[in-house]
């Protein structure tokens, strides 16, 4: 995906929207039965205000959303690139733009967990592209890139460890639909998870059958380096992975964990 990916491409189009005349105590209930914490004031298909949670809290809970709603709003063009979007976002320090046709009609909103998602989307390809390469470069093959979802009970998994921590932050995504696609490689019948085994457990554990992969296909069947590693590991399915739940990742520190270091440097 190039850099010009644009707000359509990413914005929410079914947008949960309140009317001016809406008591604010139907708001909050909104709020609890959706998850959302801010919506769209309309009048017709014409964005009049924005409520939120914080206006909720700082304004009186018993008027109608018209009395406590922001009206001095941006909006986003659905056609504005997603770099422009989050450039706005982070200078105005908001966490969602109401998106409009050049009619001025809502026809979305965009997030600033869209806004990751688009990122995250646009970047896996390039790490696919790498290994893509490394790998024709050394086995002097041809491969091919494909986006597809693949069977979680085919796969092969490769790594022998994850991490209990990473783990939860891989359902969380999941959940959201914010997972990149995993990484599988396709030589002969065998599916050989390369990349993204902490989403793929996470997929298991949510009871998915199939993971969005980037499939790279061999156009001959090979034996990799990677499987052989696996194969002295005795690393044959998912359920001979050990999840690490006594240890952070390594690239993840504890606050508390600082603080006890500095304390014992001090002594």
């Amino acid at each position: 995906m190039s850099n010009k990916a644009l707000v359509k491409d990413y914005m929410t189009k079914d947008v949960i929207s309140v009317k001016a005349e809406t008591p604010s105590e139907k708001i909050i209930q909104l709020m609890r039965n959706t998850g959302h914490d801010g919506f769209p004031v309309k009048d017709n298909d014409t964005v009049i205000g924005m409520v939120t949670a914080f206006d909720l809290l700082l304004k009186h809970r018993n008027k109608s959303v018209q009395d406590i709603m922001s009206t001095n709003l941006v909006v986003a063009d659905q056609d504005m690139t997603i770099n422009d979007a989050a450039r706005v976002m982070f200078r105005m320090g908001i966490s969602r733009l109401p998106v409009i046709d050049k009619k001025g009609k809502l026809v979305g909103i965009i997030t600033n967990t869209d806004i990751v998602r688009s990122h995250i989307e646009r970047s896996t390809p390039m790490k696919v592209n790498y290994f893509k390469k490394t790998l024709e470069q050394l086995y002097g093959i041809k491969t091919e890139i494909k986006r597809r979802k693949v069977s979680i009970g085919q796969l092969r998994p490769t790594q022998n460890k994850i991490y209990a921590d990473e783990l939860q932050g891989r359902t969380y995504e999941l959940k959201r639909g914010l997972a990149e696609p995993t990484i599988v490689v396709k030589t002969g019948d065998r599916y050989v998870l390369i990349d993204g085994h902490h989403r793929t457990i996470a997929a298991l554990n949510l009871g998915f059958d199939e993971i969005d992969s980037y499939v790279i296909h061999l156009n001959q069947e090979i034996k990799l380096g990677m499987e052989k590693t696996a194969d002295l590991n005795g690393i044959y399915s998912f359920e001979d992975i050990d999840i690490i739940d006594d240890a952070q990742h390594p690239l993840i520190a504890l606050t508390r964990s600082i603080r006890k270091s500095k304390m014992n440097k001090k002594q």
